[in-house]
């Protein structure tokens, strides 16, 4: 279920989707391939009653290399018959969207073909951008010119770290920027493609559903294998799907810092008619600065395309390793919390009131 290639991992849901005889709704990203020279596209597969008018939607690659455990996680929910009787039974229905963000899930790097990161780009563009001083701040020292980053620069971000903690470096750089399109966490100039064809899916397919769930699948923060699960949105429909744990930037309780423009908040700007409740799980693998020091190196390859082609392929390496856990212990805590959730959710949306 798990796969080392996005083009492995794309192979593996199609095959997984002609033998469960499940229709494919293909979007392809036109104009860019992947690293092994393969097409890139969003697969969706909707599972479920026809007539259902509740509907879960599952998301993998939000942040590319980080699809590597999503991907196998909606594999293994597309091959779980008693999960698919479940559904006819409460009139739920299930969309699987396939790496929304293909081209960081082929090129092992977290952001788009123009380097967005698609958590920090459902904003308003047309009006005021929000600022991120204390990011401008630090570029320069998170994007040196040479990669690996030289001691000074190491010495640099560790007295930073020291003199203001590590909670304040994790929002300065992780709450998202948009001054400087070669920098990390950049969140655009403009709606990605990705970003709009995940608006026309959710307005597509959830057009007449009067209840929305969304699950979108992380991996980077936290402790090795555990699925924190992190609301945006309304916080009290969550909790009352998804349990106690459910967590919020917004009110200080998540790992994750309160970052603008979220992907699933396109859930409430597409569909406002539904009553809906989104959370991504967030599951652990590497301590923060190894995961942002990857990130970092994402960045640097990006804007070096000139490198030598082994320096680049091992620090791609170092990155999937950094964001899948090539475990088996690691995988089967992804599979299992993952179906817990969509267990709630399944029953959650069912019993939503006035539905």
């Amino acid at each position: 279920m798990f796969s080392s290639t996005y083009r492995d991992a794309r192979r593996r849901f199609l095959d997984t989707a002609a033998e469960r005889k499940r229709a494919v709704d293909t979007r392809v990203l036109d104009g860019v391939i992947g690293l092994e020279g393969e097409t890139l596209a969003t697969d969706i597969v909707r599972i479920g009653p026809a007539d259902a008018k509740r509907l879960l939607v599952l998301t993998s690659a939000t942040h590319g290399v980080e699809g590597f455990c999503g991907s196998g996680a909606q594999i293994a929910l597309m091959r779980d018959d008693v999960l698919a009787a479940l559904m006819d039974r409460l009139g739920v229905a299930m969309l699987l969207v396939h790496a929304t963000n293909p081209y960081g899930f082929s090129h092992l790097s977290r952001t788009t073909e123009g380097n967005v990161d698609l958590n920090r780009n459902s904003v308003d563009f047309a009006g005021p951008l929000p600022r991120n001083p204390a990011y401008a701040e630090l570029h320069e020292l998170l994007v040196p010119p040479n990669w690996p980053p030289d001691e000074a620069n190491v010495a640099a971000i560790r007295g930073y770290i020291e003199a203001r903690g590590q909670w304040a470096y994790q929002q300065a750089v992780t709450t998202g920027q948009y001054t400087h399109p070669q920098g990390m966490f950049y969140g655009g100039a403009e709606a990605a493609w990705s970003t709009r064809t995940m608006r026309a899916v959710l307005a597509e397919y959830g057009e007449t559903c009067v209840s929305i769930g969304w699950i979108d699948f992380h991996t980077g923060l936290g402790p090795r294998g555990f699925g924190a699960k992190i609301c945006v949105g309304d916080v009290q429909r969550a909790r009352r799907w998804w349990g106690a744990d459910v967590t919020s930037p917004s009110d200080g309780t998540s790992i994750a810092a309160d970052v603008a423009g979220p992907l699933l908040d396109t859930l409430r700007q597409t569909c406002p008619h539904s009553a809906n409740a989104a959370i991504a799980i967030e599951y652990g693998t590497v301590p923060l600065t190894d995961m942002l020091d990857m990130l970092r190196a994402d960045v640097w390859v990006r804007h070096h395309p000139h490198a030598p082609e082994a320096l680049k392929a091992a620090i791609r390496k170092q990155i999937r390793a950094a964001f899948c856990i090539d475990d088996d212990v690691w995988r089967g805590m992804i599979i299992g919390q993952a179906r817990a959730a969509v267990l709630q959710a399944l029953y959650g949306l069912s019993r939503e009131e006035g539905v």
